[in-house]
Order: structure tokens, then sequence, then C-alpha cells
């Protein structure tokens, strides 16, 4: 059991609660960027998945400043949830793609309320520098800091496939800078990416061996106006089923270290946009059905580590 809940694995959530007393709420934040891998910098496209959105997954819109987005996050969240701590959250596209300079005034605004607690960059290795890194490792002691990197495999043959515009070895390279500075680090994996079993359990023993403070996983979905919807409506592509998926999860989860924190297991909040798999919007239903298989195993994060 994990931080005095009943879950088998180190649930995010639970984690941020026992350090901090209280439920700790993350505003998700739209400052504009915009990403390598869809302005041409690097290729054209982007990755097969991204929509329009970047992943930006709230309401919020980046016509109001970040103090406004700030002030309308912490009043939804204080009504709805009667929420008293925040972490603010750069989540749509590559939130480190701009000049330092620019990067520090935007990350000060979004520390505007004695609420808010920490601070979480979503981004892309190759959008980070030493720099950068410097800039973000400040923040660290008075804000609990995360850099949020998308990995999503460590098959390069993957990574070419999907269109990411890295490899593994970038990914590598600028983690260890990252873990030199103190910062901790979250990856994001995908699962369904036309992979083996076998290949996906490779990820999740590479990310074992480098002793990650967290992980997100996603499942590979295809939403509107995506590469990956143009293949699927094409019957280029197909997608794992519900249970495929909560049984790979869970093979996943043996593997993870017991104090890798957990920040997402099934999606959500996807319906509008969602075209397949239309399971993938009942995240409750998947995720009770993760702790089912896990209580039916006797099984547990860390188990294989």
């Amino acid at each position: 059991m994990f931080n005095g809940t009943d879950k088998r694995y180190n649930q995010y959530s639970a984690y941020l609660k026992n350090k901090f007393g209280v439920k700790v709420y993350k505003i998700t934040l739209d400052a504009g960027f915009s990403c390598p891998n869809r302005d041409g910098t690097i290729s054209k496209g982007g990755c097969i998945f991204c929509d329009d959105g970047g992943s930006f997954s709230q309401a919020h819109s980046n016509l109001l400043s970040i103090e406004n987005q700030i002030d309308e996050g912490i009043k939804t969240l204080s009504t709805r949830f009667k929420a008293r701590k925040f972490m603010s959250y750069f989540q749509a596209y590559s939130n480190t793609y701009k000049p330092v300079a620019e990067l520090e005034k935007i990350y000060n605004s979004s520390l505007c309320r004695d609420e808010i607690v920490g601070l979480s960059i979503g981004t892309r290795p190759d959008c980070v520098d030493d720099e950068k890194l410097n800039l973000i490792a400040g923040y660290k002691d008075d804000y609990y800091t995360w850099i949020e990197y998308g990995l999503q495999s460590v098959h390069d043959k993957t990574l070419k496939k999907i269109n990411r515009g890295h490899d593994f070895d970038c990914f590598l390279r600028v983690y260890e800078k990252t873990k030199e500075k103190g910062i901790n680090v979250c990856v994001h994996v995908i699962f369904g990416l036309w992979e083996t079993h076998d290949e996906i359990m490779q990820t999740a023993q590479k990310l074992r061996d480098l002793e990650i403070d967290g992980v997100k996983i996603h499942m590979l979905c295809a939403l509107e106006n995506t590469k990956l919807a143009d293949m699927y409506t094409h019957g280029e592509i197909d997608f794992m089923s519900e249970d495929e998926y909560i049984q790979t999860v869970c093979d996943f989860l043996e593997y993870m270290p017991k104090n890798t924190t957990i920040h997402r297991l099934a999606g959500n909040g996807l319906k509008k946009n969602l075209i397949a798999p239309r399971w993938l919007g009942a995240k409750l239903d998947c995720l009770n059905k993760i702790d089912r298989e896990l209580i039916r195993r006797n099984s547990y994060q860390g188990i294989k580590s």
C-alpha cells in the first residue's frame, strides 16, 4: 500500500497530499508556446497524435494572461473542490521553446499567488539546454519543481514512425543534465505505438534503471484533425483493447520503482475530440479495473524492480 491509501501504486495525487498536508491541484496553463516539430524548425507536421491544442486539456485560453489563468483556475478549483494549494502546470505545446529571458517572465507570472506551491513544465528534450535548466533549477528551493519530458518510447524506430523529431539518446543526455540540477523529472510514455509487449516492457525496464521520479502513461488515441485520425479513417491502424491496455499498465507498474510517482494511468476529458478508441473516455472505470487487476494478481508497483 502507498501513501496511506489502498492503492497498489504510488499515486501522485496521494503523494502530494502526504507531502503538503492537503490535496494539491494542478492549474493547467497555456502560455502561447509553439513546438519545433510543428513550426518546421526540425520537421513538419508534428507528432502524428498531436492535435491543434498541443495536448492542452483545459478550457483556459492564452487570450488570458498567465496571471488571469491562475486566478480563474484557483477560483474554479476552490469553488468545486474547496482546493487550497496548487501547482502551476505549463501543459500546451513545448514550454521551454522560447529564449530564457522570456521564459523567466512567463514562469514568474505563474507564481503570483501564495497558494501556489509547485511548478511543472511540460516540454521536449530537444527544447532544453543548460541555461534553461539553470533557470528552472532556480525555482526548486521555493517551489516543488518538475519538468515533464515527452519521451513516448525508448525505441528509435517508434520515435521515427510517430515523427517525434528526436531519438532516445537525446532524451538520455537531457535527462542526466536535468537530474544533475536536482529537478524532478516526469517521463511521458504512450502504449499502443505498434510495439510488441516485450518492447513496451523494455521501455519500463529502461525507466526503472534510470530511477525516474515520475511517469505519466498515455494510451495512443486518434483525435480530430491529426495525422493519426487520417490513418485510422483509412484503415491503416488499430488500437489496443481496454483489457490489453489494463494488462499492459499492470505489467509496466510492476517494473517501476516504488518511489516513482505515477502521474497518470488513463486518459480523461477527450470525448469531444476523441475518434478512437471510444473506451478511453471512461477514465474512472479504467482506473478501477487496473486496481482490481493488481488485486487479482496480488501484485503492486515495484514487485519486479
